[in-house]
């Protein structure tokens, strides 16, 4: 019997490792593993055990075809232009780092090994221009000062 490659030792000790969640990520777990457990009742003996979060309707792993679909839809529906599942491992950590994690947080995060995280961070993090441009701004201001704001003429006639 061949092994289904979703469920095979990962590649490295890195890809079995605790990343923090967003309490609303919690939140959703949650609430889909009660109606998983409802679903589990419904479906009685049929119901097909396994340690899977997400399963099929009868409890067995769902088909690696199924995120991409599921991927590609949600990339519709939201008006992004069509892009790799593993492409989002690239907007995770470019969002970490304009969110100002430090280099070893996002690093652990990402579940890369010391001594590949510089590389990795080159290969993976994308500087947005907007990022570029806010520090040309902080380095001008730094130097030069803020900028001018528009002086008042003195002399203008207020109408009074």
């Amino acid at each position: 019997m061949q092994a289904r490659r979703e469920t095979k030792n990962t590649k490295s000790r890195a890809g079995r490792r605790a990343v923090p969640l967003p309490g609303p990520v919690v939140a959703m777990l949650r609430a889909h593993a009660k109606t998983q457990e409802r679903e589990r009742k419904a479906a009685g003996d049929l119901w097909a055990e396994s340690d899977y979060v997400f399963t099929k309707p009868l409890g067995g792993p769902l088909s690696p075809n199924t995120d991409y679909h599921d991927w590609k839809r949600l990339l519709e529906d939201a008006g992004v232009r069509s892009a790799r599942l593993h492409d989002a491992r690239h907007t995770a950590a470019t969002v970490l780092m304009l969110l100002g994690v430090p280099a070893r947080v996002i690093d652990q995060i990402m579940g890369w090994e010391p001594g590949t995280s510089a590389s990795m961070r080159a290969r993976y993090l994308h500087v947005p221009d907007a990022m570029l441009k806010d520090v040309a701004r902080k380095i001008a201001e730094a130097i030069w000062g803020p900028p001018d704001t528009p002086a008042v003429d003195k002399n203008q006639d207020n109408g009074g």
